[in-house]
């Protein structure tokens, strides 16, 4: 009787859900046609190929940065944070307790971001107008730079190229920290201080470890999860086949540049997305989950599935009538199918059936789960690469950050699913540490011990 009942059970599945599923598998997006192990392998391969100057997707950037310094205290340093919507300053300083100390913050919209073109001594003086007022009250500047930067031995980066559709191309090739110096001298400032460059998941890492002092970690992980999507973790110097002279004995901060990973499970809605960006042969990883491009990725599938007939012809007129879908809308309708204030919503209300509701639902909730399971091989692939222990005694300090990683419906559940199962098979276990402001407290680390 109970053999009945449970097969009943299995047989009940959503009708919509299952049409759902079965158009998400024949365009190569249903979540379950990536192979976790297959993507943690090739992603730790072209990490190998990266830090051995191979051709490689993943860039792999030292960062000349370890984790082992110990903080000055009550010493202020002045901190720039240029993020993906907004380029935030403020001085920062720690107390004996180890506490953080934020005075002065301030922000403005990052340039490039507006929908035009702006100059290379337009984009570093918006800067230093940020910064002007607070220099010489601070040492050093940490400048949390949040794009593919090759970083110098004297901590100063150059700009490899614009990811999240920046629109400032006079930038590319330019010494960020030189530049910025120059914007400052240009508004009069006389004695300027040494600008210390480090990309935003560094600065995630670095405040995740001056966040738990007392603890013994087996290793280090910065995770981000915003606008875009990046990796870094702690790596042996001996490891970094591409570059002379390191000491093989100590280790440093690598800075991955994972949302680049050109990841083998792409299905018909990435291409289509990748064709309508300015890069599209790059980055692939970041438009498959980032928050920059998941709206776009659900209108180019609900594009296909409309075509594919899994709606009726009244709500995929409505829903074309939308445009792109915001990332945000796309988001919020798993979490409340109900709030008319959403264009979604509203347009299933106006002109969806509940099995187009319901469809739509499915189909999001899937590209979401997808999007974990790309997270989790992503995560795993910088445990087992890095110097990470064995063992529950000494796990990896993961920290994340991003307003998309904490937003997205049941996605931290979703990645963790995935994840532990994963990594607890190889001895290895980790503890999630969630920090805020890490742009700002990481570069000032940075500042602070180098």
């Amino acid at each position: 009787m109970q053999g009945i009942e449970h097969e009943g059970i299995l047989g009940s599945m959503n009708p919509d859900k299952k049409a759902a599923d079965q158009f998400l598998s024949r365009i190569e997006m249903h979540p379950e046609g990536i192979d976790l192990k297959s993507t943690v392998d090739h992603m730790m391969d072209e990490m190998k190929r990266g830090l051995n100057g191979e051709p490689s997707s993943i860039a792999m950037i030292p960062t000349y940065m370890e984790v082992a310094s110990d903080i000055p205290v009550n010493e202020k340093v002045v901190v720039l944070d240029a993020g993906g919507t907004n380029i935030r300053a403020a001085l920062v300083s720690f107390t004996t307790e180890g506490k953080h100390v934020i005075e002065d913050f301030s922000k403005q919209a990052m340039p490039g971001t507006q929908g035009f073109e702006v100059k290379r001594e337009e984009f570093f003086d918006a800067m230093a107008a940020l910064l002007e007022p607070m220099i010489g009250r601070g040492g050093k500047i940490g400048f949390c730079f949040s794009y593919p930067t090759e970083i110098f031995p004297d901590k100063d980066g150059r700009l490899l190229h614009w990811t999240k559709e920046i629109l400032a191309p006079d930038v590319v090739g330019r010494s960020i920290g030189n530049d910025l110096k120059d914007a400052l001298a240009g508004r009069g400032v006389s004695k300027i201080p040494e600008v210390v460059i480090l990309n935003d998941t560094v600065a995630t890492l670095l405040t995740g470890k001056v966040s738990q002092t007392g603890r013994d970690w087996g290793g280090y992980t910065g995770f981000i999860l915003g606008t875009g999507t990046n990796i870094c973790y702690v790596e042996s110097n001996a490891a970094i086949g591409k570059i002379d002279g390191l000491n093989p004995a100590h280790s440093q901060v690598i800075n991955c540049e994972s949302g680049s990973f050109t990841s083998r499970y792409r299905g018909e809605a990435d291409k289509s997305l990748c064709g309508l960006t300015e890069r599209p042969k790059s980055h692939w990883l970041e438009k498959m989950l980032s928050g920059r491009y998941f709206g776009p990725l659900v209108t180019q599938t609900v594009l296909l599935a409309g075509q594919a007939g899994l709606f009726s012809d009244r709500a995929f007129t409505a829903m074309k009538d939308i445009g792109e879908i915001s990332t945000k809308d796309a988001d919020n309708y798993t979490h409340n199918p109900s709030d008319t204030s959403n264009t979604l919503v509203a347009a299933m209300k106006a002109a969806g059936s509940g099995s187009d509701a319901g469809r739509l639902w499915f189909l999001i909730d899937a590209l979401l789960e997808r999007a974990a399971k790309l997270t989790a091989a992503n995560l795993a692939a910088s445990v087992l690469k890095g110097q990470s222990g064995c063992g529950p005694l000494a796990p990896t300090c993961l920290t994340i950050d991003g307003t998309t990683y904490y937003r997205y419906y049941r996605f931290q559940h979703r990645v963790e699913s995935f994840l532990r199962p994963f990594l607890t098979s190889y001895d290895k276990y980790y503890e999630t540490v969630q920090v805020d402001d890490a742009p700002l407290i990481g570069a000032a680390v940075a500042a602070l011990t180098n």
